[in-house]
């Protein structure tokens, strides 16, 4: 039972928020708000990424040169930067973390 209160609660929560906004269409945002939101979207890839690049296993941390996760996703990185591009940065970090898996024998085959 308890567990579909938990349910129920978190349904009530985001019904809420999300219909505040249609509820009140004339509601604004203060300019610093604003500008904050724009770092919202940054901050929960970061956020979502950056623990799967260092926390392979989820426990340990792996800061050496054979973790293909950090080197992927610092290509990507750069790959994004450069190109601006959101399928090439997919691409080619999916594209070079299998060729260093491959290269450093980490692929289960």
């Amino acid at each position: 039972m308890e567990n579909w209160l938990l349910i129920a609660g978190m349904l009530a929560i985001t019904f809420a928020t999300r219909y505040s906004l249609f509820a009140f269409p004339d509601l604004r945002f203060p300019t610093l708000v604003r500008q904050g939101l724009h770092y919202v979207p940054t901050a929960v890839l970061t956020a979502i990424v950056v623990p799967g690049m260092l926390l392979p296993d989820g426990q340990h941390w792996q800061l050496g040169l054979d973790n293909a996760y950090l080197w992927a996703g610092l290509a990507a990185i750069a790959i994004a930067a450069f190109t601006r591009h959101l399928l090439a940065t997919i691409g080619g970090g999916f594209l070079l973390f299998f060729l260093l898996r491959w290269a450093m024998g980490q692929l289960p085959l």
